[in-house]
């Protein structure tokens, strides 16, 4: 079983920056950033893979960075140039031969 717990939501003004953390109990190989909105489907943000190829929406490539830090088994998603469009719940997604799920972060971009 494996758990995540992330953190780093909350309000900021468009073009500002964020940054989310998700601290998993256990290295894993596969891990993102999904976010959901009210009514629509949760969409793939970024992925990471060890030793550190990552893939990106098109709608936050030049914009997010998705990194980790095996030692402290953290995967963060730094968020610049915040844009409305940008407000979701994001939610930290590792697979392990299973796929798991945190609880979700939200982020509001807002003035």
């Amino acid at each position: 079983q494996v758990q995540l717990v992330e953190s780093g939501g909350g309000l900021v003004q468009p073009g500002g920056s964020l940054r989310l953390s998700c601290v998993a109990s256990g290295i894993i190989y596969t891990m993102g950033w999904y976010r959901q909105v009210p009514g629509k489907e949760r969409e793939l943000v970024a992925l990471i893979r060890d030793p550190g190829s990552t893939s990106y929406a098109d709608s936050v490539k030049g914009r997010f960075t998705i990194s980790r830090d095996n030692a402290r088994r953290t995967m963060y998603l730094q968020m610049n140039s915040l844009r409305p469009e940008d407000t979701a719940v994001y939610y930290c997604y590792a697979r392990l031969g299973s796929v798991y799920w945190g609880q979700g972060t939200q982020v509001t971009v807002s003035s």
